[in-house]
């Protein structure tokens, strides 16, 4: 909660309000700033972030591989990418499609962002001691099938994670990297082993959010001015999918710079979100402009 007779201090806090028949989550942050305080208002609304996985609007390829990925019985997926692009809408989605299938999920969160029927959520609470470390501890001791773990931070973590998907468990979590290739370093950074993390890793699932154009701007011949917020009108996500197929994890095992395993992963067909930009492009799902300004 927020204390609003302290000023001088960040603070963040949440309150609900009713919508339409649903409850939207509205997550609020605070900083002191010159002039007073600036406040940024995020609103969960269930109605958008619990949404199935066939509804994302990703490539048909990239969905079909994905639903086969949160069906292995075991192994690491993550999905990467900035704040605010569509990273937990994603997993949510996923768990959705498995929810009720005999498989008990748990997931660990800070915080909570939508309540998901049918699944045990937990959020962690530092000042009780409780982070995603000890938390995704206490979670294995739950005889979870599928474990989904809102963001990765430190090599505790990390290697907790991985230990947990090489012993029978299904690992979703989130990584920060620009795309799918770097969060293989990125892992790795944090001092965890390549000869666990490598037979542990099944997927990397990148994804930037780009705008979409209105009907009218989808037609032969439009005008429309990049820089105007009339020409779009919702928002969709561009991915790449990177399988950790045979050869990518002996290049993990061999501590190969990013640059030989996008080399590799390219010649099996990999295609990063420049490449589905163009696509995009020219399915008239947006403009190029968009996909500059996600893939620069």
């Amino acid at each position: 909660k927020l204390k609003l007779n302290v000023t001088n201090i960040p603070q963040d806090g949440q309150y609900t309000f009713e919508a339409t028949g649903r409850i939207v989550n509205v997550r609020v942050a605070c900083i002191p700033s010159r002039f007073g305080e600036t406040y940024t208002l995020r609103l969960l609304d269930p109605k958008k972030g619990l949404v199935p996985l066939e509804t994302l609007g990703f490539p048909k390829a990239i969905h079909e591989k994905l639903a086969e990925l949160v069906k292995l019985p075991n192994g690491l997926i993550l999905v990467t990418g900035p704040t605010g692009s569509g990273k937990t809408t994603t997993l949510y989605s996923l768990l959705i499609t498995i929810v009720g299938k005999e498989r008990n999920i748990i997931t660990l969160e800070d915080p909570i962002e939508y309540e998901l029927p049918g699944i045990v959520q937990s959020q962690v609470d530092p000042d009780h001691d409780y982070d995603f470390a000890r938390g995704l501890r206490s979670i294995l001791r739950h005889d979870p099938n599928v474990v989904l773990v809102g963001e990765i931070r430190d090599m505790e973590t990390a290697q907790t994670a991985i230990d947990a998907s090489l012993t029978g468990h299904l690992v979703l979590s989130t990584l920060h990297t620009n795309n799918a290739i770097e969060a293989i370093p990125r892992f790795l950074s944090m001092g965890v082993s390549p000869y666990t993390f490598a037979p542990s890793l099944r997927a990397i699932l990148a994804q930037r959010l780009v705008r979409t154009l209105t009907d009218e701007c989808k037609a032969d011949g439009a005008q429309c001015d990049p820089a105007d917020h009339n020409t779009y009108n919702g928002v969709k996500a561009v991915p790449e999918l990177l399988i950790a197929t045979k050869e990518i994890r002996e290049l993990i095992l061999m501590n190969e710079p990013a640059s030989a395993i996008e080399k590799v992963a390219k010649e099996q067909g990999f295609m990063d979100m420049r490449d589905w930009g163009k696509i995009f492009v020219q399915n008239k799902i947006t403009n190029a402009s968009e996909v500059m300004r996600v893939t620069m």
